[in-house]
Protein backbone atom coordinates (compact mmCIF):
# COMPACT_ATOMS: atom_id res chain seq x y z
CA UNK A 1 0.00 0.00 0.00
CA UNK A 2 2.76 2.38 -1.03
CA UNK A 3 2.11 6.00 -1.97
CA UNK A 4 3.53 8.15 -4.76
CA UNK A 5 3.20 11.91 -5.29
CA UNK A 6 4.31 13.16 -8.69
CA UNK A 7 4.55 16.59 -10.27
CA UNK A 8 4.68 15.92 -14.01
CA UNK A 9 5.53 18.19 -16.89
CA UNK A 10 6.66 17.45 -20.45
CA UNK A 11 10.02 15.70 -20.27
CA UNK A 12 10.44 16.12 -16.52
CA UNK A 13 8.98 15.15 -13.16
CA UNK A 14 9.42 15.48 -9.43
CA UNK A 15 8.48 12.55 -7.26
CA UNK A 16 7.97 11.50 -3.65
CA UNK A 17 7.57 7.74 -3.15
CA UNK A 18 6.86 6.01 0.17
CA UNK A 19 7.53 2.29 0.35
CA UNK A 20 5.36 -0.02 2.46
CA UNK A 21 6.66 -3.56 2.91
CA UNK A 22 6.86 -6.33 5.48
CA UNK A 23 9.82 -5.32 7.71
CA UNK A 24 10.92 -8.96 7.77
CA UNK A 25 11.48 -8.91 3.99
CA UNK A 26 15.05 -7.75 3.49
CA UNK A 27 16.10 -5.27 0.82
CA UNK A 28 19.20 -3.45 -0.38
CA UNK A 29 19.46 0.34 -0.56
CA UNK A 30 19.84 2.24 -3.82
CA UNK A 31 22.60 0.66 -5.86
CA UNK A 32 23.63 -0.81 -9.22
CA UNK A 33 22.60 -4.35 -8.26
CA UNK A 34 22.03 -5.72 -11.78
CA UNK A 35 25.26 -5.01 -13.77
CA UNK A 36 24.81 -7.91 -16.18
CA UNK A 37 21.04 -7.85 -16.81
CA UNK A 38 20.49 -4.08 -16.49
CA UNK A 39 23.81 -2.24 -16.83
CA UNK A 40 23.71 1.29 -15.49
CA UNK A 41 20.37 0.82 -13.74
CA UNK A 42 20.17 1.82 -10.07
CA UNK A 43 17.42 0.76 -7.71
CA UNK A 44 16.21 -0.57 -4.38
CA UNK A 45 16.54 -4.36 -4.57
CA UNK A 46 14.31 -6.94 -2.95
CA UNK A 47 16.66 -9.66 -1.77
CA UNK A 48 14.11 -12.46 -1.84
CA UNK A 49 13.02 -12.14 -5.48
CA UNK A 50 15.94 -10.07 -6.80
CA UNK A 51 13.72 -7.41 -8.38
CA UNK A 52 13.20 -3.72 -7.64
CA UNK A 53 10.57 -1.56 -5.97
CA UNK A 54 12.04 1.57 -7.58
CA UNK A 55 14.58 1.69 -10.40
CA UNK A 56 16.04 4.32 -12.69
CA UNK A 57 18.44 4.63 -15.59
CA UNK A 58 20.27 7.97 -15.23
CA UNK A 59 21.53 7.97 -18.80
CA UNK A 60 18.12 7.31 -20.35
CA UNK A 61 16.39 9.53 -17.73
CA UNK A 62 13.83 6.80 -17.05
CA UNK A 63 12.42 5.96 -13.63
CA UNK A 64 9.78 3.45 -12.50
CA UNK A 65 8.07 2.70 -9.19
CA UNK A 66 5.94 -0.34 -8.41
CA UNK A 67 2.81 -0.26 -6.22
CA UNK A 68 0.57 -3.23 -5.44
CA UNK A 69 -3.16 -3.12 -6.14
CA UNK A 70 -6.06 -5.54 -5.79
CA UNK A 71 -6.72 -8.03 -8.56
CA UNK A 72 -9.20 -10.63 -9.74
CA UNK A 73 -6.54 -13.10 -10.86
CA UNK A 74 -7.23 -16.71 -9.89
CA UNK A 75 -3.74 -18.21 -10.18
CA UNK A 76 -2.17 -20.92 -8.09
CA UNK A 77 0.56 -19.29 -6.02
CA UNK A 78 3.17 -21.61 -7.51
CA UNK A 79 2.34 -20.14 -10.94
CA UNK A 80 2.44 -16.47 -9.92
CA UNK A 81 5.47 -14.59 -11.20
CA UNK A 82 7.13 -11.89 -9.10
CA UNK A 83 6.30 -8.29 -9.97
CA UNK A 84 9.86 -7.28 -9.13
CA UNK A 85 10.99 -7.36 -12.76
CA UNK A 86 8.49 -4.69 -13.81
CA UNK A 87 10.39 -1.56 -12.76
CA UNK A 88 13.66 -2.93 -14.14
CA UNK A 89 12.14 -3.85 -17.48
CA UNK A 90 10.38 -0.50 -17.64
CA UNK A 91 13.53 1.59 -17.32
CA UNK A 92 15.13 -0.70 -19.91
CA UNK A 93 12.38 0.42 -22.30
CA UNK A 94 10.37 -2.81 -22.11
CA UNK A 95 6.99 -2.11 -20.49
CA UNK A 96 4.72 -5.03 -19.54
CA UNK A 97 2.43 -6.66 -22.08
CA UNK A 98 -0.78 -8.46 -21.09
CA UNK A 99 -1.68 -11.12 -20.16
CA UNK A 100 0.56 -11.25 -17.09
CA UNK A 101 0.89 -14.14 -14.60
CA UNK A 102 1.16 -11.58 -11.78
CA UNK A 103 -0.98 -10.12 -9.05
CA UNK A 104 -2.30 -6.58 -9.51
CA UNK A 105 -0.05 -3.55 -9.69
CA UNK A 106 0.29 0.11 -10.55
CA UNK A 107 3.54 0.84 -12.36
CA UNK A 108 4.47 4.52 -12.49
CA UNK A 109 6.77 5.29 -15.40
CA UNK A 110 8.67 8.55 -15.92
CA UNK A 111 10.48 9.01 -19.24
CA UNK A 112 11.52 11.87 -21.55
CA UNK A 113 8.41 11.28 -23.65
CA UNK A 114 6.13 11.69 -20.63
CA UNK A 115 4.82 10.01 -17.49
CA UNK A 116 2.11 7.39 -17.15
CA UNK A 117 0.61 4.69 -14.94
CA UNK A 118 0.22 1.11 -16.14
CA UNK A 119 -2.42 -0.71 -14.06
CA UNK A 120 -3.00 -4.47 -14.08
CA UNK A 121 -6.00 -6.01 -12.28
CA UNK A 122 -5.57 -9.59 -13.51
CA UNK A 123 -7.80 -9.09 -16.53
CA UNK A 124 -6.87 -5.80 -18.17
CA UNK A 125 -3.69 -3.75 -18.50
CA UNK A 126 -4.68 -0.07 -18.60
CA UNK A 127 -2.57 2.97 -19.42
CA UNK A 128 -3.27 6.31 -17.74
CA UNK A 129 -1.18 9.23 -19.03
CA UNK A 130 -0.16 11.57 -16.23
CA UNK A 131 -1.14 15.08 -17.25
CA UNK A 132 0.99 18.07 -16.24
CA UNK A 133 0.50 18.94 -12.59
CA UNK A 134 0.55 17.21 -9.21
CA UNK A 135 -1.02 13.80 -8.73
CA UNK A 136 -1.16 11.02 -6.13
CA UNK A 137 -1.57 7.28 -6.42
CA UNK A 138 -1.67 4.37 -4.00
CA UNK A 139 -3.44 1.00 -4.40
CA UNK A 140 -6.27 2.25 -6.64
CA UNK A 141 -6.40 4.70 -9.57
CA UNK A 142 -4.52 7.94 -10.12
CA UNK A 143 -5.99 10.75 -7.97
CA UNK A 144 -8.65 8.32 -6.70
CA UNK A 145 -10.54 10.30 -4.04
CA UNK A 146 -11.92 7.02 -2.65
CA UNK A 147 -8.44 6.53 -1.19
CA UNK A 148 -8.54 8.44 2.12
CA UNK A 149 -4.91 9.60 2.03
CA UNK A 150 -5.42 11.06 -1.44
CA UNK A 151 -8.62 12.80 -0.40
CA UNK A 152 -6.88 14.22 2.67
CA UNK A 153 -3.54 15.33 1.24
CA UNK A 154 -3.62 15.82 -2.53
CA UNK A 155 -4.86 19.43 -2.22
CA UNK A 156 -1.95 20.21 0.11
CA UNK A 157 0.67 18.72 -2.21
CA UNK A 158 -0.84 20.68 -5.09
CA UNK A 159 -0.82 23.88 -3.07
CA UNK A 160 2.88 23.41 -2.36
CA UNK A 161 3.56 23.18 -6.10
CA UNK A 162 1.43 26.27 -6.76
CA UNK A 163 3.87 28.28 -4.65
CA UNK A 164 6.20 28.23 -7.66
CA UNK A 165 9.30 26.77 -6.00
CA UNK A 166 12.09 25.29 -8.10
CA UNK A 167 12.51 21.52 -8.06
CA UNK A 168 14.67 21.48 -4.92
CA UNK A 169 12.34 23.82 -3.07
CA UNK A 170 9.28 21.81 -4.02
CA UNK A 171 10.85 18.56 -2.83
CA UNK A 172 11.75 20.23 0.48
CA UNK A 173 8.16 21.42 0.90
CA UNK A 174 6.82 17.95 0.14
CA UNK A 175 9.13 16.36 2.70
CA UNK A 176 7.96 18.91 5.29
CA UNK A 177 4.36 18.09 4.40
CA UNK A 178 5.11 14.37 4.71
CA UNK A 179 6.32 15.07 8.24
CA UNK A 180 3.06 16.91 8.91
CA UNK A 181 1.03 13.92 7.70
CA UNK A 182 2.92 11.74 10.18
CA UNK A 183 1.09 13.47 13.02
CA UNK A 184 -1.72 11.04 12.20
CA UNK A 185 -1.62 7.63 13.85
CA UNK A 186 0.06 5.27 11.33
CA UNK A 187 -2.98 2.98 11.28
CA UNK A 188 -5.28 5.88 10.29
CA UNK A 189 -6.48 5.33 6.72
CA UNK A 190 -5.52 8.93 5.88
CA UNK A 191 -1.89 8.31 6.90
CA UNK A 192 0.87 8.24 4.29
CA UNK A 193 3.48 6.91 6.72
CA UNK A 194 1.52 3.78 7.47
CA UNK A 195 1.06 0.70 9.60
CA UNK A 196 -1.17 -1.58 7.55
CA UNK A 197 -1.37 -4.43 10.07
CA UNK A 198 -4.72 -3.32 11.54
CA UNK A 199 -6.07 -3.44 7.97
CA UNK A 200 -5.02 -7.06 7.52
CA UNK A 201 -1.63 -6.61 5.81
CA UNK A 202 1.84 -7.15 7.34
CA UNK A 203 3.31 -4.06 5.66
CA UNK A 204 4.55 -0.83 7.22
CA UNK A 205 6.23 2.25 5.78
CA UNK A 206 9.97 1.56 5.75
CA UNK A 207 11.51 4.32 3.62
CA UNK A 208 10.83 7.11 1.18
CA UNK A 209 12.61 8.42 -1.90
CA UNK A 210 12.55 11.82 -3.53
CA UNK A 211 13.55 12.23 -7.16
CA UNK A 212 13.90 14.92 -9.80
CA UNK A 213 14.04 13.87 -13.45
CA UNK A 214 14.96 16.61 -15.91
CA UNK A 215 17.21 17.38 -18.87
CA UNK A 216 20.29 17.43 -16.65
CA UNK A 217 19.69 13.90 -15.40
CA UNK A 218 18.18 12.20 -12.38
CA UNK A 219 18.68 13.31 -8.77
CA UNK A 220 17.41 10.88 -6.15
CA UNK A 221 17.64 10.51 -2.37
CA UNK A 222 16.56 7.66 -0.11
CA UNK A 223 15.60 8.03 3.56
CA UNK A 224 15.23 4.83 5.60
CA UNK A 225 13.01 5.18 8.67
CA UNK A 226 14.68 4.30 11.97
CA UNK A 227 11.46 2.60 13.07
CA UNK A 228 8.86 1.18 10.67
CA UNK A 229 5.75 3.35 10.25
CA UNK A 230 7.27 6.30 12.12
CA UNK A 231 9.11 9.35 10.88
CA UNK A 232 11.60 10.82 13.34
CA UNK A 233 9.70 13.14 15.67
CA UNK A 234 6.26 11.71 14.78
CA UNK A 235 3.87 10.34 17.34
Amino acid sequence: MCTVVIDAEPGAARLLAVRDEDPRREWDDLGAWWPQEYPGVIGIRDRRAGGAWLAYDPEARRLAVLLNRADVLALDEDRVRSRGSLALESVAGRPPVAPLPMHGFNLIEVAPEGSRVLSWDGEELRETPIAPGVHMIAHDDLDDRRTPRIEAWLPRFRAAADAGEDAGGLIAQWVALLAETAALPPEDDRAIIRDNRPHGYPTQSLLYCTATIEDGGVTIDEVVLDHPAHLPGSR
